[in-house]
């Protein structure tokens, strides 16, 4: 009967150690994909800060543009007046 319960608690024990080895791995794994996810939300918010500097860059240059185009039309019509 010792020896029964002998076995059964190695074979417990067993269990309880590849149970851990399979939790490692598995935390191991999920480690990485988070540090990949982490590395690509980092490029896309330095991606999303320099369209943002670009659209307002663009923004800028269109805004002058339009105002020569209404400065134009404006001194046509003065003189057309």
């Amino acid at each position: 009967m010792e020896n029964a319960t002998f076995e059964i608690l190695k074979g417990i024990q067993a269990s309880i150690a590849s149970l851990r080895d399979e939790m490692v791995s598995r935390f191991d794994k999920l480690e990485a994909r988070v540090d990949r996810l982490d590395l690509g939300l980092r490029k896309d918010r330095r991606n999303a800060a320099g369209m943002l500097v670009m659209m307002r860059a663009t923004r800028g240059d269109f805004d002058v543009r339009v105002s020569e185009v209404e400065d134009g039309i404006a001194a046509l019509e003065s003189g057309a007046g």
